[in-house]
């Protein structure tokens, strides 16, 4: 564990060897989304009939997304002359903070923690929620309507389905009796919580999603409607910061599925063998797949229909799914 390495470390060392890891665990990250934003070009493309990204570094467009970066980074900073500019300049760091924090907890492997905590998944769900301040704050310091019609719809969007995803773990905490993530994933042993809790998985994975932003419930960002929506008026390196919390919370979000539903790095049948880290690996590329062919394939939904799919049905199915699993497990494991 990377914690206990930490502990046993003289005092005077911690400090740099913690910031040390996590800036490596940084470049890791953003190494994750450089390539996961060209690997999500190349499925779509894939999955449209078209080649997607094939100039830049080579046949497989390898530096097309770096490329992009650059051309970002040297774009000019713009702040809108009207705009709250100490908060509009706050407001990109309060997204991505968050989507980097909630990563301490997810287990990779046994031996691959930042922090083993008893109340993990808690710790993760109450972090993640804090990028809606964010979010808001970026729409209203920019002064313009569309910003924060956008911001808005983020909101409501993000609270609303907020509840479902917390719910559709419950059955997972009763089953396993904890909130620590490993002692879930040592739970798996034996057979995978998407087996066991199916329902629970389809409401997590739906409310997951829609907390991503992600097609089919882009609303916050519907280029269509709202012209980019919360983050209109930002640009350069400020645009870029909003860019790199959604994939990173799309990193984590996976992460966190594979950890809760597939059984992190336990291995399939008698194939363990094979390294923790690839079980864990390849369990993390389905899921990400199957995240990138859910934006190829739903159109956009209405403002009215997200709500209403939150409230009247992701939440009773929810609820249903705890008040079954707590009567199966008092009936059956009490």
């Amino acid at each position: 564990m990377i914690e206990s390495l930490l502990q046993s470390s003289p005092s005077w060392t911690q400090f740099f060897l913690f910031f040390g890891l996590a800036a490596c665990f940084l470049f890791v990250v953003l190494g994750f989304v450089t390539y996961g934003i060209l690997a999500e070009r190349k499925v779509m493309g894939f999955m449209q009939g078209r080649y997607g990204p094939n100039q830049v570094g080579g046949r497989w467009g390898l530096l097309q997304t770096v490329a992009d970066v650059l051309k970002l980074l040297i774009k000019e900073d713009t702040i809108p002359k009207l705009a709250d500019r100490p908060l509009f300049i706050l407001a990109p760091v309060l997204a991505f903070a968050p989507a980097f924090m909630v990563l301490a907890t997810i287990p990779f492997t046994d031996k691959l923690q930042f922090a083993d905590i008893g109340i993990g998944l808690l710790y993760y769900i109450a972090i993640s929620g804090l990028s809606t301040v964010g979010i808001v704050a970026g729409a209203w310091a920019s002064n313009n309507k569309y910003a924060l019609l956008g911001g808005m719809r983020a909101a409501a969007q993000m609270i609303s389905y907020e509840v479902p995803l917390v719910m559709s773990i419950v059955g997972v905490v009763l089953l396993t009796g904890s909130l620590n993530l490993n002692e879930i994933v040592h739970a798996q042993k034996d057979v995978w919580y998407i087996f066991v809790q199916p329902v629970g998985f389809i409401v997590f994975f739906i409310a997951s999603v829609a907390e991503l932003n992600r097609t089919p419930f882009d609303l916050p960002e519907a280029e269509s409607e709202l012209v980019a929506g919360f983050h209109v008026e930002y640009s350069g390196f400020r645009w870029a910061f909003f860019m790199l919390a959604e994939y990173v919370y799309f990193f984590a979000m996976a992460s966190l599925t594979t950890v809760l539903f597939l059984g992190g790095w336990q291995p399939v049948l008698f194939l363990d063998f094979i390294p923790a880290a690839a079980w864990f690996a390849l369990k993390f590329i389905m899921v990400v797949f199957v995240l990138i062919w859910f934006r190829v394939s739903f159109p956009r939904v209405r403002a009215d229909q997200l709500m209403e799919f939150g409230w009247k049905v992701l939440l009773p199915v929810a609820l249903a799914n705890i008040f079954i699993t707590a009567l199966i497990k008092e009936l059956f494991f009490s």
